[in-house]
């Protein structure tokens, strides 16, 4: 019987393009925070994990096979 590889989370190249945008957000958001700009790091931490994150698990892009 033949087996079939998975993909537990079902996510395209796409997706984690999406994920890695997130992680450049935060990592912006966080180091202008460590500059003590305390307007627009909430801003973008906000964006990054309420807006970026959830809509890179929720959109659906077509898999390459």
């Amino acid at each position: 019987m033949k087996e079939q590889k998975k993909d537990r989370l079902g996510l395209a190249s796409g997706n984690y393009i999406l994920m890695l945008v997130a992680l450049i957000v935060m990592t912006a958001g966080y180091f202008i925070m460590a500059g003590n700009e305390i307007t627009v790091s909430p801003i973008l931490l906000v964006i990054a994990y309420i807006i970026i994150i959830p809509l890179s698990l929720i959109i659906r892009f077509k898999k390459k096979d």
